[in-house]
């Protein structure tokens, strides 16, 4: 996602997302991204190994090209502060037993960063990640989730992100070839829903970077998005699904619940609230407040509520406003769907943490070196 506030550019929320995509392999294998990990106490360091071949190593080749970025407000007294040690993961979010994160630990059984990596990313639950337009076999990949999410007795996130421009046309661009495209290939994904419950974090970065669009344009996305909530709340109608609010550093309350509204989110018919942080590093309690005012803003029906994505922002968010990489993060909160905060539904992981942003690796690659650095 974006770094922050005030300049005001885009940076894609998923620059990373690798996920549930449509590799060849079969319908019925989704590979998802899992976004997650605990905030334990640290561990001792480990000796640097040796890039795998799995592991882009950082050089001014794998970096991405310069972007303007939103800076960030000046980080109150409690980023620096450690956030309290959580509970366990909620046993009732699903955990996905295929990734980029996995793939990895079984490929390196030697490495002394892997029981680190393993237990303490591996092995939480995160999001699934939808970010290629191939409608022949997205509800079959979706279905394959959520079956197997319900035969657990656990809820499954997964992440719709294929909305034409997204990104501004930034790390993440892609998507649908059009919105008319898009339309038919949430149909779709819709269909694979099943009738347990699940959560759906509705397009990152399509709300927070809608700026980047013509106005125009804008009412057309507002128009496909309220649809979208709608639909897949009609397939299944415990699916709960949730809207870009961006995150603390980066629009105002009021100028995001406007967006967020015009796209349908403060209608009970197609919304259950919002969603901020995603593939960013804001502290929780900082979040939590702007989620708040951006509920308050938005009006609706007194039952929305919002979702935060805690999986790097253990630390909070740099000073200057780096979104990239950045160092001296740490893992969240661990994702549960009970925070103990009034309006509050969960904290989840969303992004992935090692998957890289494009500055430590090449944009969606899973690095260890940075999810080690995450993780102790």
């Amino acid at each position: 996602m974006v770094a922050a506030a005030s300049l005001v550019v885009a940076v894609g929320t998923a620059a990373g997302v690798v996920s549930s995509v449509d590799d060849g392999r079969g319908s019925d294998e989704a590979r998802p991204e899992v976004t997650a990990s605990p905030r334990l106490e640290a561990l001792p360091v480990v000796p640097s190994v040796s890039p795998s071949p799995e592991e882009p190593s950082p050089s001014a080749s794998a970096s991405p090209e310069p972007r303007a970025k939103r800076t960030s407000t000046t980080p109150s007294a409690s980023h620096s502060a450690r956030e309290p040690r959580s509970a366990p993961v909620s046993p009732r979010l699903y955990r996905h037993p295929e990734s980029q994160v996995l793939d990895w630990v079984r490929a390196h059984p030697g490495d002394p960063r892997r029981a680190v990596i393993e237990s303490r990313i591996g092995d939480q639950p995160a999001a699934v990640w939808f970010a290629d337009h191939s409608p022949d076999t997205v509800t079959a990949r979706v279905r394959a989730i959520t079956s197997a999410g319900a035969a657990r007795g656990r809820v499954p996130v997964l992440v719709p992100y294929t909305i034409p421009d997204r990104d501004c046309g930034g790390h993440s661009r892609g998507g649908a070839p059009d919105l008319d495209a898009y339309d038919g290939w949430i149909d779709r994904f819709a269909a694979g829903l099943g009738s347990g419950e699940v959560i759906v974090i509705l397009e990152p970065d399509s709300l927070a970077q809608v700026e980047c669009l013509s106005a125009g344009q804008r009412a057309d996305r507002f128009a496909s998005l309220a649809r979208a909530g709608r639909v897949l709340k009609e397939a299944n109608s415990r699916a709960r699904v949730y809207y870009d609010a961006g995150h603390s550093g980066w629009n105002a309350p009021a100028r995001q619940a406007d967006w967020l509204r015009q796209a349908g989110a403060a209608s009970a018919a197609s919304s259950d609230g919002v969603f901020s942080n995603v593939s960013n590093f804001h502290d929780t309690a900082d979040e939590i407040a702007h989620n708040r005012q951006v509920l308050d803003a938005l009006g609706g029906p007194p039952g929305l509520g919002a979702v935060i994505d805690t999986s790097r922002n253990g630390n909070g968010a740099p000073a200057d406003g780096e979104w990239c990489d950045p160092a001296g993060r740490k893992l969240g909160r661990t994702p549960t769907l009970s925070t103990g905060e009034a309006g509050i539904d969960a904290y989840l992981w969303v992004k992935l943490p090692g998957e890289s942003d494009g500055c430590k690796g090449a944009p969606g690659t899973f690095t260890p070196s940075y999810a080690y650095d995450l993780a102790r």
